[in-house]
């Protein structure tokens, strides 16, 4: 075997996540169109709906949320949790990721005395009304953060809201007005103006009007950009169309005439239990004839998961989005009503948000569905890696649902392939990505081909004739081996595939033909995989052993050839290597294997992870060379092996639950991740960039190295100071104070002084800590008291505070209070050390005198001094 191969990979960065975007609750859009606000738990999440990226998340207040809306302009955010606060949030204003979550900007902690179910911003953005279950809408200023508005009269839960600002007319003026709707059927139409001056003169603010005429309760209200129109949907499977601009006298009971505003222009019948309406912009070209541009248009959406256009004047269907489910969806897995929906002007396009949480973007230009967000995926099971065309892959995934995931892996845009009746619980791709083959509980498997670069993927052929769920399947050149249960030991089953087509035809699903069946294990089989050349199969089982198996291409039998023994648990994943003979398999007890597949002997035993090995397979590998190995555990890593020197390079952490599904793209560049914490990560790999990155730091390293000793020879202290600052050389920076010999100046030398005045915040802190930690050393003590009583001297205190607080995130930011903690203690030692010497210094003078006087008794006997030695002696031994 050759082990010169191709340079490992030892490094990968977590390039993007496909993660929970949406788990139940209210949806806003901003008005721009480009960012969607979901909830996730308890937390609202900001999401930029070109990339799938997450830009922040939004702190909550550990209660869910039961209404949220944006601001038209796109400046405020307003949410309302279980706990009746309300919580305002400025939104970013760009789409640059945030990693910390986002505070409110003001808190109202009892905004009302029930939970808040809807919610509403004016056109103007000044203004948040809010309905609560208790009958009453509050109508805030955003900005400052009070009612200013208290509307009662509600016979039950407000159910919708909708705002009415037209501009001012010649024969009307500008008025502002709200309706409501609530549980009693009936709508509600205030004047603000006319009801703030109510409010102030102690009346109780009555509505404008009061409309009848809804049997059910009212779930949709919209108003024309105009005001003369109002459109209210509900679950009497009814939409009403009310003229505003219209004021009829009709008779009451007692023969009176009274005044009817607004009329009711049109009622409409939808068939279904409406959950919102909208209308439509007049330049909207909704499928009608363009004479009829002018007429006024709406949608629909309701529990049969479909959005309606209609033509208001004459109650028509102008087109529908979406396919139709039955009305009573209960005995389903998926359900697919609508729960609400947006109509975005900037983009031309509605919105719907589903029961299943998923969310679909129609353009109201073509009809298309153009995007697809799936919410919630919950456990990830297994994952498959697609081609639909020359440059586009897709991610296949198999969650606890009968539906399977197609992804995008450039926008993360979804699909959903439905066909199984029950939870689907394997995958697998042909080579060339263009096939797609799926096992399930319901005793099938199918096939899956391209339609076409829109409308993703639909289903070929099936494979049917399983006694019981079908755990693992395989596709091979032209046929499919999938494994299913049976008594008294598993088998597997081989599917002759030649008759099933490449693409998507509008003919059925074509039948496959089962050709051979094969006990296999005498337990469970968990795993198949088939040979690049499709001459050789092996299975994976729970007896702890991994069969492997010739296939005769003919005819479809398999015939044993060996069996790998030595796990001492059940074996979960098993992959042929793709240059080599070699395989790898993962077992629960905790270990990777290799094998080689001349005598089914192991080669090597990778050791490791802390719990079961449930998913394996290789990392580049071609003719000749033995690739890395990659593994996915039960403990939630993943791990990239050495298979030549057994070693760990890698570990990737971006999981907090089981990892059972793991694929290697095509280019060996990629790794694919699934976890049963429904998040799927895309580890790329950084080798190159990290080496080239340490290349460059190390070239840079000896240029600034060499830059800083030409500096200090030409004593152009200033440059030097910043360069040994850069360079994080506390070393240096000590000799370079050490050797100021000079007079000028507070530390010897003006231009040092000059340095230490106009250092930058961060730089200051970073030399604060040199000094602390010099300040340890007698050694350096003397530099470190020199350095900083420079630095208190030459700038003021409150500069040295800001610098602190200016500092950035990671070691540099040392807070002041432990800095002056850390210099006192040492500070205090080395003073008490001098005091120690001058005292002692004290008493050698004193001996020294006295030596003096005993042998001077007299002048005669005194002892004659050179006058040169005596200039020579201290001052205070002459004296």
């Amino acid at each position: 075997m050759n082990n010169h191969g191709p340079k490992s990979k030892i490094a990968f960065k977590k390039a993007r996540t496909i993660a929970p975007l949406y788990t139940g609750g209210p949806v806003a859009i901003t008005r721009n169109g480009l960012w969607l606000i979901t909830c996730v738990g308890e937390q609202a999440l900001l999401t930029d709906l070109e990339s799938g990226a997450e830009i922040c998340r939004f702190a909550g207040d550990t209660e869910s949320i039961t209404a949220l809306c944006t601001a038209p302009s796109g400046k405020h955010l307003m949410i309302f949790t279980a706990s009746m606060a309300l919580r305002i949030y400025g939104l970013p204003t760009s789409a640059t990721p945030i990693l910390k979550p986002v505070s409110p900007i003001r808190v109202i902690s009892r905004a009302h005395d029930a939970p808040v179910y809807v919610c509403k911003a004016d056109p103007t953005s000044t203004y948040l009304a809010s309905g609560a279950a208790d009958g009453t809408v509050k109508v805030w200023d955003i900005v400052r953060g009070f009612p200013t508005h208290v509307l009662r009269g509600h016979g039950g839960v407000v159910s919708a809201i909708a705002w009415s600002y037209p501009r001012a007319t010649e024969l009307e003026a500008r008025k502002m007005r709200l309706f409501t709707a609530s549980v009693d059927t009936r709508i509600r139409v205030w004047d603000l103006s006319q009801g703030a001056e109510q409010a102030r003169v102690g009346k109780q603010v009555k509505p404008e009007a009061v409309l009848e005429g809804h049997v059910s309760v009212p779930r949709g209200l919209d108003v024309s950009e105009d005001g003369r129109w109002l459109v209210s949907g509900g679950r009497d499977q009814v939409v009403l169309v009310w003229d505003m601009g219209e004021r009829k006298l009709k008779k009451s009971g007692k023969g009176k005439e009274k005044e009817a505003w607004p009329a009711l222009a049109n009622t409409i019948t939808a068939l279904e239990r409406v959950e919102a309406v909208g209308i439509l912009g007049e330049e909207v070209d909704a499928g009608e004839s363009s004479s009829r541009l002018k007429h006024l248009r709406f949608f629909t959406a309701g529990e049969k998961g479909v959005v309606r256009i209609w033509d208001g004047k004459a109650g028509e269907v102008l087109r529908a989005f979406g396919e139709e489910q039955d009305a009573n969806p209960e005995d389903q897995e998926e359900q697919r009503q609508i729960l609400d929906a947006f109509y975005v002007p900037s983009t031309s396009s509605i919105v719907s948000i589903h029961a299943d949480q998923n969310i679909l973007f129609y353009s109201l230009a073509d009809g298309a569905l153009y995007r697809q967000l799936i919410g919630f995926n919950d456990e990830i099971i297994d994952t498959a890696l697609l081609c639909s065309g020359q440059s586009s892959e897709h991610v296949a995934l198999a969650t606890n649902s009968s539906l399977i995931r197609i992804y995008s892996t450039e926008s993360f845009d979804a699909r959903l392939l439905a066909g199984h009746r029950d939870i689907v619980l394997s995958l697998a791709a042909n080579s060339s990505g263009r096939m797609l083959a799926s096992g399930a509980k319901d005793n099938s498997v199918r096939l899956w081909a391209p339609q076409d670069t829109e409308s993703g993927w639909g289903c070929v052929a099936t494979c049917e004739g399983h006694a019981e769920s079908v755990g693992a399947v395989v596709l091979s050149v032209r046929t499919c081996l999938d494994t299913y249960s049976q008594e008294p030991r598993p088998h597997i089953k081989v599917w002759d595939l030649r008759g099933v087509p490449a693409e998507v035809y509008a003919s059925a699903p074509v039948r496959c033909k089962s050709v051979s069946t094969t006990r296999a294990h005498e337990k469970d089989i968990n795993a198949l995989d088939s040979s690049p050349g499709g001459t050789l199969l092996v299975s994976g089982s729970q007896d702890k052993t991994a069969k492997i198996w010739a296939v005769d291409r003919s005819s479809g039998a398999l015939k044993p050839l060996g069996t790998c023994k030595g796990h001492k648990r059940g074996v979960w994943s098993v992959r042929f290597a793709r240059g080599t003979r070699i395989l790898a398999t993962g077992s629960g007890d905790r270990t990777v294997r290799l094998w080689r597949l001349d005598d089914f002997s192991c080669l090597k035993v990778f050791e490791g992870h802390a719990n079961s090995v449930l998913r394996v397979d290789w990392l580049g590998g071609e003719k000749d060379v033995q690739g890395q190995v990659v593994s996915a555990s039960a403990d939630g890593l993943v791990k990239v092996w050495d298979s030549r020197t057994e070693e760990c390079v890698a570990t990737l952490d971006g999981h907090e639950d089981k990892v059972w599904a793991l694929i290697v793209s095509r280019d060996n560049k990629t790794i694919i991740s699934g976890a049963a914490d429904s998040v799927v990560t895309f580890w790329e790999d950084c080798t190159e960039e990290q080496e080239a990155a340490r290349e460059s730091a190390r070239v840079e390293l000896v240029l600034k190295e060499q830059d800083f000793l030409n500096y200090v020879a030409l004593q152009d202290y200033r440059r030097a100071i910043e360069v040994a600052l850069s360079l994080g050389h506390p070393g240096r920076l000590l000799q370079l104070f050490k050797g100021l010999n000079g007079d000028s100046g507070v530390t010897g030398s003006a231009d040092v002084d000059r340095v230490l005045q106009e250092l930058a915040p961060t730089d200051l802190v970073r030399l604060l800590r040199y000094v602390r930690d010099w300040n340890t050393r007698a050694s350096g003590a003397a530099v470190a008291q020199r350095v900083l009583h420079a630095i208190v001297k030459l700038r003021p205190a409150e500069d040295i505070g800001h610098a602190f607080g200016d500092a950035g995130t990671g070691e540099e930011r040392v807070g002041l209070h432990e800095l002056v903690e850390g210099l006192i203690p040492y500070t205090e030692r080395h003073l008490a050390r001098m005091e120690r010497l001058v005292q002692e210094s004290y008493v050698v003078d004193y001996v020294l005198r006295e030596m003096d006087d005993g042998l001077a008794e007299d002048d005669d006997e005194a002892m004659d001094v050179d006058p040169v030695h005596d200039a020579l002696l201290p001052v205070n031994v002459r004296t």
